[in-house]
């Protein structure tokens, strides 16, 4: 067995070295953030800040600290509804109990099936101000808001210091142009439709600010950008046998 396996390592290191060896060239012959990169970053968000409502379906995987010290990977899937610009929903289920996510101008709220809890807060007005706010108030960090707000591209590149072309990539057949860049506090990649609409198809984050550096990966699919949305998507109608507790205690009841 060792015999037939060392050369397919040596292989494997080869390839590994190439790959590490042109990234490190492509890094080393750009400035600090390639233009290309952002320019490419530019084409997504003007898709995404031009569309007046969007859904999409996404998969992750999330490193979450256990009481042993490591970090446990949990896997969840998403279904992701915006309307502009103050409306949002997220159902959220997989490793975790499943979760929902409510915010219709006015309020947020978050349900979770399994316990049969809820709670709801008066929120900002559009959902800039409603997701920073979020964060603030209940530590609720999605990896995945930069795309939400009203330009991307804003947001993403705030206080880069980092950002490169890696290269062509697939992702689940889509052929893709892979970037990556680095902020404070966050290191990140994301591939991007090798097309006019350049839609994110995957994000991968590393959240430096954070002990032991944790790790979020998101694939996206099944991007609508003129969906039927109706007003009542993005309001909380809860069981009336349901009990309503503190926001990030319903967080936490759904594990999340």
């Amino acid at each position: 067995m060792k015999s037939h396996r060392f050369p397919a390592l040596l292989l494997t290191a080869s390839l590994l070295s190439l790959f590490s060896s042109a990234t490190l060239q492509a890094a080393e012959s750009t400035s600090p953030v390639d233009p290309q990169a952002l320019e490419l970053l530019k084409r997504m968000s003007t898709t995404l800040a031009a569309a007046p409502a969007f859904t999409y379906e996404s998969k992750s995987a999330v490193e979450i600290p256990a009481s042993t010290g490591q970090f446990l990977t949990v896997f969840s899937h998403a279904d992701v509804a915006l309307k502009r610009p103050d409306k949002l929903s997220a159902r959220l289920a997989g490793d975790a109990p499943h979760f929902n996510f409510y915010y219709d101008g006015s309020t947020v709220a978050a349900f979770a099936p399994g316990t049969g809890v809820y709670s709801s807060s008066k929120a900002p007005s559009t959902i800039d101000a409603m997701l920073p706010a979020l964060e603030k108030e209940t530590g609720i960090r999605f990896a995945t808001a930069p795309l939400l707000f009203r330009n991307p591209y804003t947001a993403l590149t705030r206080r880069l210091f980092s950002g490169i072309v890696v290269g062509p990539a697939t992702v689940h057949g889509t052929a893709c142009t892979h970037l990556a860049f680095r902020s404070p506090g966050v290191n990140w990649e994301i591939w991007l439709e090798s097309n006019a609409r350049a839609l994110p198809r995957r994000l991968a984050v590393t959240f430096t600010d954070r002990e032991n550096s944790p790790r979020t990966l998101v694939e996206f699919s099944d991007w609508n950008l003129r969906p039927a949305l109706r007003a009542s998507d993005f309001v909380l109608r809860p069981p009336k046998d349901a009990k309503e507790i503190p926001f990030t205690a319903v967080m936490k009841s759904a594990g999340r």
